[in-house]
């Protein structure tokens, strides 16, 4: 008997490859892609068309199940004795073997759902024009493609899965909009079986997609609870999705190495379903879960007497599950190298204890865990690693939450987030973390705290210092009631809030902050602990936007001696010590002598970490802007337009260093003498740093300022005029009227208004603008020096136009 065609069936592509003229094909996927019914499909097709005269179907799940449908063919066609089974099998296949042209009949044998091929042993039809196989099964054991031509079986595509879900509910007068549909698709993974089941039960409830799809997400129903009950299954099919695995994984965990395919698989569900590294499911954690989780032979139960597993071993499961086709394993993709279907996962995750189903989540966490690199080094990984920690949150987050403290793999991944530069990620993850840990742990655990600490670091470096302020405003007090003054994270979050002060514009009150700490510092944790190293650094750095560059040499020189004393030559806090004090020594002294002092570091920082690694590439970067500012520019053009593909492959072309190149050559472009060139790169830039950053990060205001100075050196000073002045307001609004790109606006504003011919505004705006510069800057900062050059000059313009007009 062909099975009946499934209602609304999809004429899908697969079909088309199925219905190529191949002696013999080899349909494989997971249990319910549809295989059989693609089979079935052909079949029909080939009866309906005159194309084969003997058509035989057979339900091929053991060998007994084969030799008895040959048995019946030969009865029927050859008047075989059915005694003996084995003879008349034999029989049948001999006579499919090629006669003459005459007596030759043209055969389809369907051989459907083969659960092992040692079953199909001396039972393979044989293989001649006149006659056709196909099988299905859901082994990809390489045996198979020695017999036929393997046509793997996938999902619906997103079209299909849409497609069929509004021609199923729409057979029952049902309607729904298309993304509702296609959400839904989505969220059951695009396979048909559950496609179709979900589609019965949403016609025999009466439930809309929105609400179906919300029950789905609950973690707390079991997908068997939101099918068709077992009796009532659409197009007559034997199993419900929930159960349509249970057979192939007891035949996966009997494959070698026996009883570690049922725990790995359990250990994958709770983890990314579109893709695991395989570090992670190999790592120690791993290990030790298959080795106490190992399954007695022929049943569920853990082994008697578990014994250690290997990493080899760990991987012979994942082999095993593959050949199953209860996943995917690809090698050659290593950080997503296991690829499990969403509704396999939640159906082994419905099937755990709540204790056991804990258990694995923060086995999934300590594997993870294992498996980050301290250094990054690796995006690809790193964000993999990320999306695994989110899925595993999803899965179960309550079991990496503790009554005393969180799983340190949430803070990880938040880490991750920051380093990798996607900064305004990193702040909404530690914003969630933080309110999720005061739901947890209560608001004055340090668990929680620490979360606030974090999020008011980030939100910092994503450019929003005022709600990094607010937040540590906030902290502060709660961290000296709760954990004292002298707690290191207390003096930590000191150190911060004066950095973020340094980066609003205030250098001289972070000076006056971090010269207070230190102290303190010193006294607590020592004169060469890192944070007291770390606290002299921020000082340095901040004496240097105050003006006092040199003041700022003379710190970062000192420290870079404690640093490498204290830390070594190579520790990436002592090389970044050298290369804030390149920074400072170039303006405070001659550039060309930061051109070789980063030319030299950048020696140093490829041997020690690696021309890929994102310090390196800052180096690269910061030597070719040394080269322009040293009167070079076109120096700095080329060696950014080498840096640049190399900063897209290592780190993507969003992180904010690979923007801040992109910000960098198209300035030097316009000063190697393209402004017109300039002007339509950072037009580019615009875009991308508001998508990324946001539109009130200070780079992305930097950006705009840009955009509007290359205007104006194109030849549009009123353009210029006109954009600055928008800037102004959000430069205000965001980083405050003291800021020094405030008051680097309000100076590129001030000459705007000269060069349109009015040099009296040019007069008026540059005295306000000294003022204010005198009073955040000090009269000595080079700023203040050339505001007071810049309105000796429009005053000289002025006073030369009133004379020509007297």
């Amino acid at each position: 008997m062909v099975p009946a065609r499934a209602g609304c069936f999809q004429d899908r592509a697969a079909a088309s490859a199925v219905r190529q003229a191949v002696v013999c094909q080899v349909l494989a996927g997971m249990g319910g892609v549809g295989k059989t019914q693609l089979a079935a499909d052909q079949a029909r097709h080939a009866w309906r068309n005159e194309e084969v005269d003997l058509l035989v179907w057979v339900t091929a799940a053991t060998r007994n199940a084969v030799i008895n449908a040959y048995t019946q063919a030969a009865v029927d066609i050859l008047c075989a004795d059915p005694g003996d089974p084995e003879r008349a099998a034999k029989a049948f296949l001999a006579w499919l073997e090629p006669k003459t042209a005459q007596q030759t009949p043209r055969w389809l044998i369907v051989l459907d759902d083969v659960a092992d091929p040692g079953d199909l042993d001396d039972l393979w039809p044989p293989a001649h024009a006149c006659g056709r196989t196909l099988v299905t099964t859901r082994r990809r054991d390489a045996s198979l493609a020695t017999h036929g031509h393997l046509v793997p079986v996938a999902l619906f595509t997103p079209a299909e899965a849409t497609a069929y879900l509004h021609q199923a509910l729409a057979a029952h007068g049902r309607r729904e909009s298309a993304v509702d549909l296609a959400a839904l698709a989505a969220d059951l993974g695009h396979l048909p079986l559950a496609l179709s089941q979900a589609a019965a039960y949403l016609t025999d409830t009466h439930l809309d997609a929105t609400t179906y799809r919300t029950r789905l997400a609950d973690r707390a129903r079991q997908l068997p609870d939101l099918l068709p009950e077992s009796g009532t299954l659409p197009d007559s099919q034997p199993t419900t999705v929930a159960a349509a695995w249970s057979l192939s994984l007891d035949r996966a965990d009997q494959l070698r190495p026996a009883g570690l395919a049922r725990p790995m698989l359990q250990l994958a569900s709770m983890l990314d379903p579109n893709g695991i590294s395989h570090e992670v499911l190999t790592s120690d954690p791993a290990l030790a879960h298959l080795a106490a989780h190992r399954t007695a032979p022929g049943s569920d139960s853990p082994a008697p007497e578990p014994s250690a597993v290997s990493a080899e071993e760990a991987t012979g499961a994942l082999r095993a599950l593959h050949r199953l086709s209860l996943i995917d394993h690809i090698l050659n993709t290593p950080h997503q190298a296991v690829r499990v279907h969403q509704l396999i996962q939640r159906t082994m995750r419905d099937r755990l204890p709540a204790d056991l189903c804990n258990q694995f989540a923060r086995t999934a966490a300590d594997a993870l865990l294992a498996a980050w690199p301290d250094i990054e080094r690796d995006t690809a990984l790193a964000q993999s690693l990320r999306a695994n920690t989110d899925a595993l949150t999803r899965h179960a987050e309550d079991a990496l939450w503790g009554p005393d403290r969180h799983h340190s793999v949430l803070s990880r991944a938040g880490q991750s987030l920051g380093r990798s530069g996607k900064v305004r990620a990193a702040a909404t993850h530690y914003q969630r973390l933080a309110d999720t840990a005061r739901l947890y742990l209560g608001p004055d655990h340090p668990d929680t705290l620490g979360a606030l600490h974090c999020l008011a670091l980030w939100r910092g470096n994503a450019g929003d210092v005022a709600g990094a302020a607010e937040v540590y405003a906030m902290l502060l007090p709660d961290l000296v009631r709760v954990l004292g003054p002298d707690h290191f994270d207390t003096l930590l979050a000191r150190r911060n809030l004066a950095a973020c002060r340094a980066n609003a514009g205030d250098a001289a009150g972070a000076v006056a902050a971090l010269a207070e700490l230190l102290p303190d510092l010193v006294r607590v944790l020592g004169p060469d602990d890192p944070a007291t190293l770390s606290a002299r650094y921020n000082l340095a750095s901040s004496r240097g936007k105050a003006g006092d560059a040199a003041g700022a040499v003379a710190a970062l020189a000192e420290l870079a001696t404690d640093s490498e004393r204290v830390l070594g030559p190579d520790h990436p806090d002592t090389l970044s010590t050298r290369h804030n004090l390149t920074i400072w020594r170039g303006e405070a002294e001659d550039p060309a002598s930061a051109v070789m002092a980063f030319a030299e570091l950048l020696e140093h920082k490829q041997r020690v970490l690696g021309p890929d690694h994102p310090g390196t590439l800052r180096a690269r970067q910061d030597l070719a802007d040394w080269q322009g500012k040293a009167g070079n520019p076109a120096s700095a053009v080329t060696a950014l337009a080498e840096l640049l593909p190399d900063q897209v492959r290592v780190l993507g072309p969003d992180h904010p260093d690979t923007l801040s190149t992109r910000h960098e050559l198209a300035f030097w472009c316009g000063q190697s003498g393209d402004p017109a060139g300039a002007a339509q790169a950072t037009a580019e830039l615009v875009p991308d740093r508001e998508r990324v950053l946001g539109p009130d990060h200070p780079d992305t205001l930097s950006t705009r300022q840009n955009l509007a100075f290359w205007c104006g050196q194109s030849g549009d000073p009123a353009g210029a005029a006109q954009a600055t002045t928008g800037l102004l307001t959000d430069l205000v609004r965001v980083l405050g009227p003291d800021h020094h790109q405030v008051l680097a606006a309000r100076s590129n504003l001030a000459s705007w208004c000269g060069q349109v011919g009015d040099p009296a505004g040019a007069v008026a705006a540059f005295t306000g603008l000294l003022h204010d510069l005198v009073r955040v800057l000090g009269p000595d900062h080079p700023d203040t020096v050339d505001a007071r050059s810049n309105l000796a000059s429009w005053r000289s313009d002025a006073s030369d136009a009133a004379e020509d007009i007297r």
